[in-house]
């Protein structure tokens, strides 16, 4: 009886044991690819338990989520104008066809990795060779992005391997390129500066030369008009002084000798020279006679 007992119990573990050894679990982010004596048996796409016979068959795990290939460094490609530009990029994709996929490269990601960047460059060189630098750097970027994806996922399908995008990071000119870049972009800015200023300098002297001739036509027409006034004032003076002497000469000529005598004697130490019976002295002489 106990015999009996020790036999089942060993059969119940050993039925265990290769149970525990024949299922396993497929996870939702894996696929899974079931090899019998080093020959593909059976592909497994789908998650859940799946049986394989244990000592002859065995199962491998490929990862189905989508991957990231991020160079390390930046790539150095030529555009159109011979010019270097360094590029940094990276890649999204994902195992599409598992089976071709191990057929392909054995499984092995790093010798997948390899013949992506080596497909990715080459679309790469190919699509800058084709472009000018201002294109690669803004103006056909997407473009660029997009052809290099498409090219790259129909050759990369041949190894069950698609490509979800493509996208570039960074499009820099190398040291050297951008040091003779920022160069000529300086030059450039002192010319156009300077032109600018030589602009300046001429529409200011323009402005200084406006100034100056409207200066002196306000000038002169203030010269004419102050010397019309004062012809118009002589005139009118000359008048009044004409009328006065018409209407009483003696009188005029006596105020204009007073006035002489006031212009000759004005300080102590004036002295004149006449003679008496000069006409200066008339109506000195008969001053008292009026009276």
């Amino acid at each position: 009886m106990l015999r009996h007992l020790s036999f089942a119990g060993s059969f119940v573990f050993a039925l265990i044991v290769v149970l525990g050894t024949s299922l396993f679990t497929v996870d939702q982010r894996q696929y899974a690819i079931v090899f019998q004596l080093g020959e593909i048996k059976d592909v497994i796409t789908e998650p859940g338990i799946a049986f394989k016979w244990p000592l002859i068959q065995n199962v491998r795990f490929f990862d189905k989520r989508i991957l990231t290939l991020d160079s390390v460094e930046p790539e150095r490609f030529l555009t159109a104008e011979k010019k270097p530009v360094l590029v940094d990029s990276f890649v999204k994709w994902r195992i599409h066809d598992v089976r071709q996929y191990y057929i392909s490269v054995s499984g092995d990601e790093m010798l997948a990795r390899t013949r992506l960047t080596q497909t990715v460059n080459s679309g790469l060189r190919e699509e800058f060779g084709r472009r000018t630098v201002h294109d690669v750097v803004s103006g056909e970027r997407d473009t660029i992005m997009t052809e290099v994806r498409k090219k790259a996922d129909a050759d990369m399908r041949a190894i069950g391997v698609e490509i979800i995008d493509v996208r570039l990071k960074r499009v820099d000119l190398p040291p050297e390129v951008s040091e003779s870049v920022y160069s000529r972009m300086e030059t450039e800015r002192k010319r156009v500066a300077n032109g600018l200023r030589s602009q300046g300098a001429a529409e200011a002297e323009k402005i200084r030369a406006n100034a100056d001739r409207q200066s002196e036509v306000i000038v002169a027409e203030a010269y004419r008009d102050a010397q019309k006034i004062k012809g118009e004032g002589d005139a009118r003076a000359a008048s009044i002084y004409g009328k006065a002497f018409g209407a009483n000469p003696e009188f005029y000529a006596f105020y204009r000798s007073l006035e002489a005598y006031r212009g000759s004697f004005k300080n102590k130490s004036d002295v004149l020279v006449i003679e008496p019976n000069s006409e200066f002295f008339k109506y000195l002489k008969n001053s008292g006679r009026g009276k």
